[in-house]
């Protein structure tokens, strides 16, 4: 949040971040890390229960039926992969929540593992913000204008970011969507890093068109549209090889599609997409209180 926070607040965005720790580890942290967005302290957990967001599993794990084997497994994805500790009491279900001017939540992100979030930029996309076309991929064609772009050119483990392809045929063109049978219908296939966890491609609501020279009624796109491929970096032996070695991520893949007027259909097009997104180190370290002078 503290890279995109120019950003955020050019777009009239403020961000604020709570947790249960008291003001001086908030402090020690923002000092450490240069944090410049407020850090809220919650010690009480009170506005964490008022959103029903508290974490029970640590209580429960510390608890006489601490020992349970499906608890702990559920500590280990929900609380922290080394099992719960006394100062984890209090702790909030990770998540992000979007809200308007009016304090009314518009988007809200929570993962099923603790250490995965959604990168800013992944939830500027889901809003609907402007789109940084980090390392593009053009599409210039006779027929269709577009860019293969990546949401993040730097993520780290738990980061849930996105490949996003936009598409916009010229007049009178239009693009088969998937279920068009007899065309080459349009398809991000994404293949990464071994680790990494690929969601299912998410295609926008496509058009009925009438082809009246064949009488045939099929799916299409004929105005601009967007394909997004979400890839979630999961916290496994190969990304942290990765991390420890200086590598990234590598993710290759294809953008196929045909195109076709009212007149003529244009061959089948293959475009290879490859990319090396840059890992970072995630933050693990918990800052000691300072003590106050005096």
């Amino acid at each position: 949040m503290q890279g995109k926070l120019a950003e955020l607040k050019a777009r009239g965005l403020g961000v604020a971040a709570i947790s249960y720790d008291s003001e001086s580890v908030l402090a020690a942290f923002a000092r450490q890390h240069g944090i410049e967005y407020p850090l809220l302290s919650d010690p009480d957990s009170a506005v964490i229960r008022s959103y029903r967001l508290y974490n029970t599993l640590v209580d429960e794990a510390l608890g006489p039926g601490g020992s349970d084997p499906q608890l702990q497994e559920e500590v280990r994805r929900h609380v922290a992969g080394g099992g719960a500790r006394p100062f984890m009491k209090g702790i909030a279900i990770p998540g992000t929540l979007v809200l308007d001017a009016e304090g009314r939540v518009r988007g809200r992100y929570f993962e099923e593992s603790y250490v995965e979030r959604p990168t800013v930029s992944q939830v500027l996309l889901d809003l609907g913000g402007g789109r940084d076309k980090t390392e593009a991929i053009r599409i210039e064609a006779t027929y269709l204008d577009g860019a293969v772009f990546l949401s993040d050119p730097a993520v780290t483990i738990g980061n849930r970011f996105a490949i996003v392809a936009e598409l916009k045929p010229r007049p009178g063109v239009h693009v088969y969507a998937p279920g068009a049978t007899g065309y080459k219908a349009v398809a991000l296939e994404i293949r990464s890093t071994p680790g990494v966890r690929l969601t299912p491609a998410r295609y926008p609501e496509a058009e009925t068109y009438f082809f009246a020279p064949l009488k045939e009624t099929v799916k299409v796109y004929q105005k601009p549209f967007a394909l997004v491929q979400e890839v979630i970096v999961p916290n496994t032996k190969e990304i942290q090889e990765a991390l420890r070695n200086g590598e990234g991520l590598a993710l290759e893949g294809t953008l196929e599609f045909q195109a076709c007027d009212d007149r003529e259909c244009f061959r089948p097009v293959s475009i290879p997409l490859s990319w090396k997104v840059r890992l970072k180190r995630l933050v693990t370290e918990r800052p000691a209180a300072q003590k106050q002078p005096g």
